[in-house]
């Protein structure tokens, strides 16, 4: 019996959630397995992956076949490396503890990698929202003083519309004096 390491779809549609199972080759995708080995879920930034390694290498050094995604989710999570580290116990290259010790370091690495995705993403996404803010603030002062400037044009053209008036009024009566002045001295004449 060929036995693979597959994942296995669920989730809804536009939202994949995937469980990582051993299972016959010859079984539906979604159908039956032998073991549950973990869950992947792509939908997050970085993507979430809950794999029991121990499992996985057992599965892998007993024959299992992993697809190509389901060999690059163990590749990422230490899987694979932790199998090349058994071999090489296995080889008398190393002892047991020297490769526990190797793959505690290479994951205390690989978690350090990925906080440091998590954090680079989170502070970019704290720079965006703070660049929108400044930006929304910037337009929102520019709308406040086009409305001011706006408001004094229409006061200033106000003034302008009350003055002439005045002004002319003034004229009016400055005018009618010396005529009336005018008409005196020449009755005053006559």
């Amino acid at each position: 019996m060929s036995v693979k390491i597959r994942l296995q779809r669920h989730g809804s549609k536009g939202k994949p959630f995937f469980h990582i199972v051993v299972a016959d080759a010859r079984a539906r995708r979604d159908g039956r397995f032998i073991e549950k080995l973990g869950t992947y879920n792509p939908i997050t930034n970085p993507a979430t992956i809950d794999l029991n390694v121990d499992s996985a290498v057992k599965w892998l050094n007993n024959g299992a076949q992993p697809t190509d995604t389901a060999r690059a989710i163990l590749s990422y999570k230490g899987a694979l490396y932790k199998k090349h580290l058994q071999g090489g116990v296995a080889k008398g290259a190393f002892d047991e503890a020297e490769a526990e010790k190797r793959f505690a370091a290479w994951v205390d690495a690989k978690d350090a990698k990925v906080q440091g995705k998590v954090e680079g993403l989170s502070t970019a996404k704290s720079d965006a929202k703070k660049a929108a803010l400044e930006a929304e603030a910037k337009v929102n002062q520019a709308r406040i003083d086009a409305a001011a400037k706006a408001e004094a044009d229409a006061k200033a053209a106000e003034e302008a519309a009350n003055a002439p008036a005045e002004e002319i009024a003034t004229e009016e009566t400055a005018t009618e004096e010396p005529t009336a002045e005018a008409e005196g001295t020449e009755e005053t004449q006559a």
